[in-house]
């Protein structure tokens, strides 16, 4: 297996210093208050493309030979990769052709053709995109870019280790990385254990698509896919073998968040720190406020944001869960009676415990069971679970029939 040194990844950041930007590392507040360590966020949501992704296709297509150079280039990309490929190509002037999941979201589609590169979508997950750029690269006889599983991309991402040590002057206790296919995490780890051996690496992968922390467990690689995931960024069913073989030398632990957990830190996240993260960089967030991820108290941990490249629709539709997850929306299904007054009556019920309408729906029914009733829809604003208690039973005491969505 061809090794990657902190040697590599030192030259990785000579090769791409003019191209890409050293992101900021921020203190989160209220994280060091929740957890006692002192909680710092490197924004590589702020990189040049929205994602880090841009630090290893740079470093990549730096050490193509010109013949390679001169077919082209193919990736296969969930997105970032894709506009970094794509912008690092249109810098050197050769042509670009990605495969993206047809599921990837829109605006990172748009911004991968915005940066000259062709674009060709297939299938649900990044697995099913690769195997499409595959298959067009042996007919095409393109430069395949792999996304995680290469050496030099490996050593391009590990630049981000550099730079938290450095930002750190070298007191780094724990860093949280995001896992996919495990290009970020073996570079992260590459970089910060040749520094320093005993800072902790802990990857954080999402539990609908567990790969990596199914082969670290399993001891080879092994293939994992329970869901589709919001965090698309690291949906990866098979992760690498080279980003394997060095995570399990060089990274501790691997953990996983739900769903629901990667929503809430998105939220916490634009809220208390104003960063707009994907799904993929909040997930070192969501071990954090999630407690799956214990820190010790008055250490130095970082969380890796590993981008920030999410469709618009797809956060409003991740804020509504992140809210009712927090007691800070309620979706009822009610039946009243078709009489004047009832709904009047309903309405009122949340005015007067303080929650503020944010739609109704009314359906009159004249026919089968509901003769003589009504079924209404209503989302509401609330401030917390004991106000959502409180409306649910006023609703009960007043003999209102309700389902809660």
């Amino acid at each position: 297996m061809e090794n990657v040194t902190l040697a590599d990844v030192k030259r990785a950041k000579e090769t791409i210093k003019d191209i890409v930007l050293k992101t900021d590392l921020l203190e989160n507040v209220r994280l060091s208050e929740k957890t006692g360590a002192k909680v710092w966020y490197k924004c590589e949501n702020l990189q040049r493309t929205g994602s880090f992704k841009i630090r290893g296709a740079c470093n990549k297509i730096a050490n193509l030979t010109d013949e390679e150079k001169a077919h082209g280039v193919i990736a296969s990309s969930a997105g970032n990769h894709a506009q970094g490929v794509a912008l690092s190509a249109k810098n050197v002037g050769i042509k670009a052709t990605i495969c993206m999941p047809a599921t990837a979201p829109v605006s990172k589609v748009a911004a991968t053709k915005s940066y000259g590169a062709e674009v060709v979508l297939h299938g649900n997950v990044y697995d099913d995109a690769h195997a499409k750029a595959v298959e067009i690269q042996q007919k095409t006889g393109a430069t395949f870019l792999e996304p995680f599983n290469d050496k030099e991309v490996i050593a391009g991402q590990g630049t981000i280790g550099l730079e938290i040590f450095e930002q750190l002057d070298g007191n780094v206790d724990t860093v949280l990385v995001p896992v996919g296919g495990g290009g970020i995490v073996a570079g992260v780890a590459t970089a910060l254990k040749g520094l320093k051996p005993d800072v902790k690496i802990v990857g954080v992968q999402t539990c609908n698509i567990p790969s990596m922390k199914v082969s670290y467990e399993a001891g080879k690689v092994t293939s994992a896919f329970n869901d589709v995931t919001i965090a698309d960024g690291i949906a990866v069913k098979t992760p690498g073998d080279l980003t394997f073989d060095i995570i399990s030398n060089k990274v501790d632990e691997i953990i996983t968040v739900t769903e629901e957990e990667i929503a809430e830190a998105i939220l916490f996240m634009m809220e208390n720190q104003k960063l707009v993260s994907e799904g993929a960089g909040a997930v070192s967030t969501a071990a954090l406020l999630s407690g799956k991820y214990k820190p010790v108290k008055g250490e130095n941990v970082v969380c890796v944001v590993s981008g920030g490249n999410i469709d618009i629709n797809t956060l409003y539709r991740i804020m509504s869960v992140a809210l009712k997850e927090q007691g800070r929306r309620l979706s009822v299904v009610a039946e009243l009676a078709d009489e004047p007054g009832a709904l009047a009556k309903f309405v009122s019920i949340f005015a007067e415990n303080g929650a503020n309408v944010l739609s109704i729906n009314q359906d009159k029914l004249s026919t089968g069971k509901h003769i003589k009733k009504q079924i209404v829809e209503a989302t509401v604003e609330t401030v917390s679970f004991d106000q959502i208690n409180i409306i649910k039973s006023a609703l009960i005491e007043n003999g209102i029939k309700a389902e809660y969505l």
